[in-house]
């Protein structure tokens, strides 16, 4: 088995997994600093192929938008793939080491609290999806 087409199966896989949940992938440096600018709350989920973000992050992403705040805004940027697209999107992450898979939430472009990977990895989904929830009912909207 090629090992590079193996590969490209998963990283289609998660791309898909995290945009059929409804997050904006963002491919370009340009299109993070369009979307992290934006007024309002912006999720951005760091999205990588390591288990933990297929078996824990993507399924939080997914499942804690379905809640009565959410965010105004859901960006993804695919750590490893797209690499200069994350590069930019972590220098608005001030205060925070790169880590992914990893969450960040923006109000008004700026950082507001990130979920690093070790706030998802040794949790659940479930877990993960709770706190992704709390920050949403400190800092976001009904919906």
């Amino acid at each position: 088995m090629d090992f590079n087409l193996f590969m490209n199966d998963i990283v289609d896989a998660a791309r898909k997994d995290i945009t059929e949940a409804g997050y904006e992938e963002l491919k370009t440096p340009e299109e993070v600093d369009e979307a992290l600018k934006r007024d309002g709350t912006t999720l951005v989920m760091i999205n990588s192929t390591c288990g933990c973000a297929g078996g824990i992050a993507r399924p939080a992403a997914a499942n804690s938008i379905h809640y009565d705040k959410r965010p105004d805004h859901l960006v993804t940027v695919f750590a490893g793939q797209d690499r200069e697209a994350t590069e930019r999107a972590r220098e608005y992450f001030e205060g925070f080491p790169p880590s992914s898979p990893s969450f960040a939430l923006m109000k008004d472009g700026k950082i507001v609290t990130m979920l690093e990977r070790h706030d998802i990895e040794g949790y659940n989904a479930i877990d993960v999806t709770n706190k992704l929830q709390k920050l949403y009912d400190e800092h976001c909207n009904e919906v």
